[in-house]
């Protein structure tokens, strides 16, 4: 079995833990405190997904990826979310604070959805569409 799991890093990887539990729904799975309020590594799990993240750094690897705010809010990559409920996701997510970049929508490929930008600029998409349970198109 191959599962992929992305992996970013947050300014304040503490706060960022925080604020994603409260606002998307994470669990924390496993956090490793690092030094100087930072973290090492830390898993959040939601459902049977799972993102990983830790706070940026000039390590080996974290010199490679740096949070959106250390690129001018430059992302390269945005993370899709399968929820169940995209009405109620969007309204914790808000109520928490995200910035809200598409509202809720019916998508004409399937699923309804709506994206937000994290604390720190990360972009995320929470929707209905599965492609493992829509099939091909």
């Amino acid at each position: 079995m191959v599962k992929i799991i992305p992996t970013m890093r947050y300014r304040d990887a503490p706060a960022a833990i925080e604020w994603l539990c409260r606002a998307f729904g994470f669990q924390r799975h496993l956090v490793v405190p690092g030094q100087a309020n930072t973290i090492n590594h830390a898993e959040l799990s939601l459902g049977e997904g799972m993102v990983m993240l830790g706070s940026a750094s000039e390590s080996e690897s974290g010199r490679l990826v740096r949070p959106p705010g250390d690129t001018g809010g430059v992302v390269t990559h945005t993370i899709y979310v399968v929820v169940p409920d995209v009405d109620a996701h969007y309204a914790q997510a808000r109520a928490a604070g995200a910035e809200i970049i598409i509202e809720p929508k019916d998508e004409d490929f399937g699923g309804r959805d709506y994206t937000c930008r994290d604390p720190e600029g990360h972009i995320w998409t929470f929707g209905t569409y599965d492609p493992w349970s829509s099939g091909p198109g």
